[in-house]
């Protein structure tokens, strides 16, 4: 995420940084590559016009370029001007006074728009809502019939509804129909929040945006989120610009945030539409869905990292209990067997690919090779280590020394491996496993407080 753009903001932040005393010329130098780079990114032209005079203004001050670190202040100016312009607060949801809470999703075809409606009512799911989700797309069924099997994945609720005969009854008429009959199932049923699909067209016209105004007036819904996919850049923007023209959106949501988009829609969507990014989809699985925290995403577009994320991430998936066991397990000295190795792999995995999780550390000072590093980690691998573990038996993943050449080779056919890679294993194994006998031993935990660290 935003690493075209990290890098180039970086080449213009290290420019200012070697300057030994800032004027307004070399600020203006510094300008003009962040103006590039936030154009290479596909931001909007007028977005990056006030952004860099508003960066300008207070970047060419006086008590800048009489500060002791004037190229760190530069980078604060700009950090806070993206921040404003991405919105200073994370927005919520609005909910109902009285449920069911309405959101409708709108946007057009192929931009993630069924799949984030799963993806919204898992979050509510684990947020103790109870969702309902209905699909009104009656002109394609596969669109239906995806949510089902959205809903089936999560285990939500969803009402399905008949969609009836053609010529029976319009086409407006059949989706108001459905949108009131799950109105009505979400009150029966005691689901809080109703989840509206809506329709989706290659491209913005007149019917669907009718069929999109009817809906809001039939159902007055708390939300109307625009679902846009990140990697089409500005024709993103101008999407969600023309339905908020007409349906006055209350929130976006961006897709697909985990692949090489150029970050132009983030940028540009709120500034243009004067409506907060609520969302952004971040992977395939369904609960790859996550806030958006416009302090959190500056701070990486700036190679500052996102560690609250990585925080939160750790602590709703791994284990607690599992983690204490195991820490208990090492520090008093019982070992570190490979059955314990296969479960911390897991764990993990639940948190994401390592790609991902790499992003959110810092690409500068002592971390600045690891996003380097993290474009060349094999994901497989860690599925490789995995089999092998799982060919031993359970004797053998708790006594790795009993492993001798005849089990080796059973081991490698057995996980579709080679000796070597199960060798290479082992060995790293031994070399953890002694790490952590060293900490659990007291004379470590000695001269761990008797150390003396910097500034302490």
């Amino acid at each position: 995420m935003f690493e075209n753009l990290q890098e180039k903001l970086q080449r213009a932040f290290k420019f200012l940084r070697g300057q030994a005393v800032l004027t307004e010329e070399n600020i203006a130098e510094a300008m003009k590559q962040i103006r590039l780079a936030l154009l290479e990114a596909d931001v909007n032209f007028k977005v990056v016009k006030d952004l860099i005079d508003r960066i300008q203004a207070k970047a060419v001050g006086q008590e800048v370029l009489t500060a002791l670190s004037p190229g760190e202040q530069v980078i604060k100016i700009v950090r806070d001007e993206l921040v404003a312009t991405l919105g200073q607060d994370t927005a919520k949801l609005k909910f109902a006074s009285q449920p069911p809470t309405v959101v409708l999703m709108a946007g057009l075809q192929g931009s993630g728009k069924t799949t984030t409606s799963g993806k919204l009512a898992n979050w509510l799911k684990n947020g103790g809502h109870r969702p309902l989700l209905v699909s009104v797309d009656i002109y394609r069924p596969a669109a239906r019939e995806q949510l089902k099997v959205v809903a089936a994945a999560i285990k939500a609720n969803l009402y399905e509804g008949e969609v009836g005969e053609a010529g029976v009854e319009t086409n407006t008429a059949t989706v108001e129909r459905l949108a009131k009959e799950a109105r009505r199932e979400a009150i029966n049923t005691g689901c809080d929040v109703l989840i509206v699909d809506t329709a989706g067209r290659l491209h913005i016209d007149d019917q669907l945006m009718e069929e999109m105004q009817s809906l809001k007036r039939l159902l007055n819904p708390q939300e109307i989120l625009f679902v846009a996919d990140s990697m089409t850049g500005q024709d993103a923007v101008n999407s969600a610009d023309e339905f908020h023209k007409r349906l006055t959106l209350t929130g976006v949501i961006l897709t697909k945030m985990d692949g090489d988009a150029r970050g132009g829609a983030a940028l540009s969507i709120r500034q243009v539409t004067g409506q907060p990014i609520k969302f952004i989809g971040v992977g395939e699985k369904y609960d790859a869905l996550e806030p958006f925290h416009p302090d959190r995403i500056v701070s990486r577009i700036l190679g500052m990292g996102d560690i609250m994320s990585l925080i939160e991430k750790a602590e709703s998936q791994i284990d607690k209990k599992k983690a204490n066991e195991l820490a208990s397990k090492v520090l008093s000295g019982d070992g570190f067997s490979l059955e314990d190795f296969r479960d911390q792999l897991r764990q993990v995995r639940k948190m994401g690919s390592l790609k991902s999780l790499i992003g959110m550390l810092p690409s500068v000072g002592a971390f600045s090779g690891l996003q380097k590093a993290a474009d060349k980690v094999d994901e497989k691998q860690i599925n490789r280590v995995e089999a092998i573990i799982n060919s031993m038996t359970g004797y053998e993943r708790n006594h790795h020394e009993a492993i001798n050449g005849s089990r080796r080779k059973r081991i490698a056919r057995g996980s579709g491996t080679s000796v070597q890679e199960v060798n290479n294993l082992l060995r790293q194994y031994a070399q953890m496993k002694k790490m952590f006998k060293q900490m659990g031993k007291p004379s470590f935990a000695r001269r761990m407080a008797g150390m003396k660290f910097p500034g302490m």
